[in-house]
Parts: structure tokens; sequence; C-alpha cells
């Protein structure tokens, strides 16, 4: 069985879903499915994220499904309970890194700083979140924080597009590339299930081609 790490280097593309309504998790599993991007972080900014994560890991079993913008350990409890498989936070907070480090459960933290990829490396920690990715220097910043912590792999998100996802890509110190130009809300909310397959289907391609 591939590891979660194996599984996010296969998408390469991680949506990011900031979802208003459960009654869109499905169709828009089945968007991402279609479209080859079998992955979704579902961020708890809504209080729709919790009863998404528990349809979409229920009724598409092989999807990645995991929570983003986690904030206390209460909400990883949550997520886990609903069947999220790694969670996401925006920056590095020890606590909830620590306390998913003990319950098992994947997590990656968010980090702009050598001194927070040094707590994720002193605690074992492969991948890390860099976020804001183009605000805090974007793909240069990373190969220079990468440098001296040779383990460590990265997930940029924030500000991530078709426009230069390949650029990020093409660096083998990115394992994926984290965003939500094709999952955006008003996509959801007007129903356009089959544009965001569309421009999932092109995310991949476009993944595929950086890594040839």
């Amino acid at each position: 069985m591939k590891t979660i790490e194996e599984l996010f280097y296969d998408c390469a593309v991680v949506p990011v879903v900031v979802l208003d309504d459960p009654k869109d998790a499905l169709p828009l599993a089945k968007a991402l499915t279609e479209g080859g991007l079998p992955c979704a972080e579902v961020t708890f900014r809504t209080e729709a994220a919790e009863e998404s994560i528990r349809q979409m890991s229920r009724e598409y079993p092989d999807m990645l499904v995991g929570a983003g913008t986690v904030l206390t350990t209460e909400q990883v409890d949550r997520a886990a309970a609903a069947g999220a498989r790694f969670i996401v936070s925006p920056g590095f907070d020890p606590e909830i890194v620590d306390y998913c480090l003990e319950k098992q459960i994947p997590v990656f933290p968010g980090c702009m700083t050598p001194s927070e990829v040094a707590q994720g490396v002193k605690r074992g920690l492969k991948v890390l979140k860099f976020f804001p990715a183009e605000q805090a220097g974007g793909l240069a910043m990373i190969k220079a924080m990468a440098a001296p912590y040779t383990t460590v792999k990265f997930m940029p998100t924030g500000g991530i597009s078709a426009k230069n996802l390949k650029e990020y890509l093409s660096c083998d110190k990115i394992l994926c590339c984290g965003g939500s130009w094709m999952v955006k809300k008003d996509l959801i909310r007007e129903g356009k299930f089959d544009q965001i397959r569309d421009l999932a289907a092109e995310a991949k391609c476009l993944a595929e081609e950086a890594r040839k």
C-alpha cells in the first residue's frame, strides 16, 4: 500500500476546496476523480467541511480526502472521525503537529521560515506545506530554504495556478502543489462541475508534462 506522501506525489496537484454546502461534496468528488485528481484538501473554513469530508470519504473510498485550515486539536478529532486521511494547517502549530503525530495522523503544517522547517525536521516530518507560497518568495525561497534541510520536501500552496504549476513541479524539492484555481467557489456554487473536471484534467496534464 502506498504512503500518503506517495499518493500526493502521484496526484501532483492537491485541490484546496471550500464548500459551503455538503450537497456539493459528491458532485465535486466525481468531477475531480474523472479529471484525474482523486484528491481534495477540504478546508475547515465552513460549517459544511466535516460533513463534506464524511460523504466524500464514504462514497469515494479510493480518493485521498483530507482536512485543511485545521486550527485546533478539536478540529483534528472531528476531521479524523469524518474520514480525513491527512491534516493540513496554515502555520506551524506545535500543539496540532504533536497531537497528530501522537495519534498517528499524517500532518502537513505550514511553514515559511527555516526555523519552522527546523521544528518539522526535529519531529521527523518529511513533507511540509509552504504557505503562502508566491507571497513568501516562491520557488526561489523554497530552493534556498531546502538546501540545508536535505530530507524535506515541500507542498507549496498560495498563488499556485496553471501558469506557474509546471515551474514548481519541475523542482525535485516539490512533492506536490496545493491550489484552488480548478475548484473556485463560484464554479462550485453555480454547479459547473464539468468545468471543474476539465480544469482538473488540464492541471493533471501540466503536472505530467513537468515531470517528464
